[in-house]
């Protein structure tokens, strides 16, 4: 919309956007956290107690404010357009978790994030083709349409569920999700530059809320937040052209929260018992078995997923 009035000037309006999107999040989070529902404690989780009571679900106030300042700033395109409705069902889902008295089950989640997946994937099918990059290598491949469908459902299921179950610390999934998503931005900036720009609004409205949210936070982002930010990771590997590169950008978050994920899942379903004497999230294991502040956690592992965003960096561009 005001991308055409301004003249079709890219930078300007990801800067008028950005900025717009900050401030916007920050009034509202500031003025609005009392509507939100609260957190009501979680079984066997690490200071479970400190955060009982908070308000949670700030993921219905930044991701709305980001899909707002994209369509308000950014060129206007049917693809984009989908991405940014695809992004707040993935918070509308997460909220409806959230301010439910009773939570929902992990299969009816679970079967909201594969019908979200399978949206996403065949819209990007549909507007960019199956061609992928190989990492590193420099080399182009062209997948059969199932094959890039089933890759891509995979890719998103996983990195929803792995950035949720990372928000278990002040400041810890917001923190990381800046880091993977700004290396995806300049991998964009080479393949979709409109995007790269989307991509950097949706860190300016994140940052907001990281201001409330460091510990001790004064608010919590829920389902809402952390469903959506991995929704938007997945798409942002899709729009890098590089989607492999994902389990180095977002390694951090894959261990922190995907062991969980495979131990659950390996005991539940084929009885198989792993990781016996480590206590998963991984976040959990350093809290409760090594003795780390939460402060120690968020910058020790922001600090190793900027050492490795930097070296893929390095390496790719």
């Amino acid at each position: 919309m005001l991308y055409s009035l301004m003249g079709g000037q890219l930078r300007l309006m990801v800067l008028l956007g950005a900025a717009a999107a900050f401030i916007l999040t920050f009034v509202l989070l500031r003025t609005c956290q009392g509507l939100l529902p609260r957190d009501g404690g979680r079984k066997y989780a690490v200071n479970a107690n400190l955060a009982k009571g908070k308000p949670r679900g700030a993921g219905v106030i930044f991701v709305p404010v980001f899909a707002l300042c994209g369509l308000l700033f950014m060129p206007w395109s049917p693809e984009y357009l989908i991405y940014l409705l695809l992004t707040v069902g993935a918070m509308l889902s997460g909220y409806l978790d959230d301010a439910s008295e009773t939570p929902w089950g992990e299969y009816k989640k679970g079967l909201i994030d594969l019908i979200l997946a399978l949206a996403g994937a065949f819209t990007y099918l549909n507007f960019n083709g199956s061609s992928i990059a190989l990492p590193f290598t420099g080399q182009t491949v062209t997948l059969p349409a199932w094959l890039f469908i089933l890759l891509a459902v995979v890719l998103i299921w996983v990195s929803i569920n792995v950035t949720n179950c990372s928000d278990g610390v002040d400041g810890l999934s917001g923190s990381l999700t800046l880091v993977t998503l700004g290396a995806f931005l300049l991998l964009c900036k080479g393949t979709d530059s409109t995007f790269a720009a989307l991509t950097g609004i949706f860190m300016a409205a994140l940052l907001a809320y990281q201001w409330y949210n460091a510990s001790p936070s004064l608010l919590m982002m829920g389902d809402a937040g952390s469903r959506a930010m991995g929704f938007f990771i997945a798409l942002a590997a899709m729009k890098s052209g590089n989607p492999f590169i994902y389990l180095l950008l977002a390694l951090v978050l894959i261990l922190d929260g995907g062991l969980s994920i495979a131990k659950i899942s390996l005991k539940r379903f084929l009885k198989i018992t792993i990781l016996k004497n480590v206590r998963t999230p991984l976040h959990d294991h350093f809290r409760k078995n090594k003795g780390w502040s939460d402060t120690q956690v968020v910058f020790r592992f922001a600090i190793l997923q900027l050492v490795i965003c930097f070296v893929v960096l390095c390496l790719s561009l």
